[in-house]
């Protein structure tokens, strides 16, 4: 499986992660292969500063050494990138556009389980909007203003309508062949040139 690269510079470089595939090495030796071993023989100084699910597609940015590492970190922690997502479900809302607020937390006794909990979870919001209503499905726009670990699955979820394909929320009947979640734009200051940076992948579904 070949690495599609996005967008690279002597700073940052920008990767089309396929869904199935790791970010990062899990336990367990069958779980060593994933997005980061496969770029760093590529590029050895390539560093994580954020993960997609392993089911999840599209767009993860890489820092090239460990200050651009931070750099990067900083951005993210502060909020100060845009990420946009496509999502499938098979109803909606009639409304077609609007917000999603549920503080979310661990499920320490079923993890990787999150769970929403208006007593200790922690702030999520994530922001939404309908880009087309077919007979069976509804393209979503999602863009998460938080990024709590696996937030856009568990806030569809906790709306009744589960992204297709989400084995672990979901309750599809039918096995989908994948999960229909990709990340298809991030937006964000260069933290060198202080250009403004529009990445784009496109969805394969």
């Amino acid at each position: 499986m070949s690495i599609q690269i996005i967008y690279q510079d002597e700073y940052v470089v920008a990767v089309n992660k396929p869904q199935g595939l790791l970010s990062v090495p899990g336990l367990g030796p069958d779980k060593q292969d994933c997005l980061i071993s496969r770029l760093v023989k590529m590029i050895p100084d390539a560093k994580v500063v954020h993960r997609l699910d392993c089911y999840t597609s599209g767009i993860m940015l890489f820092a090239i050494g460990i200050e651009m590492q931070r750099a990067l970190s900083r951005i993210f922690h502060d909020r100060k990138i845009k990420k946009q997502y496509i999502a499938l479900v098979k109803q909606w809302l009639e409304e077609n556009e609007g917000v999603i607020k549920f503080p979310m937390r661990c499920d320490i006794d079923n993890r990787p389980h999150q769970i929403v909990d208006y007593e200790h979870g922690k702030s999520a919001t994530t922001f939404w909007q309908v880009l087309q209503r077919e007979d069976e499905t509804v393209r979503l726009l999602l863009k998460p203003h938080t990024g709590r670990t696996h937030q856009l699955r568990v806030h569809c979820t906790a709306m009744g309508y589960p992204i297709i394909g989400d084995g672990l929320y979901g309750k599809d009947e039918v096995k989908q062949p994948r999960m229909l979640l990709h990340a298809d734009n991030l937006l964000f200051e260069h933290p060198v040139t202080n250009k403004e940076m529009h990445l784009f992948a496109e969805c394969e579904f």
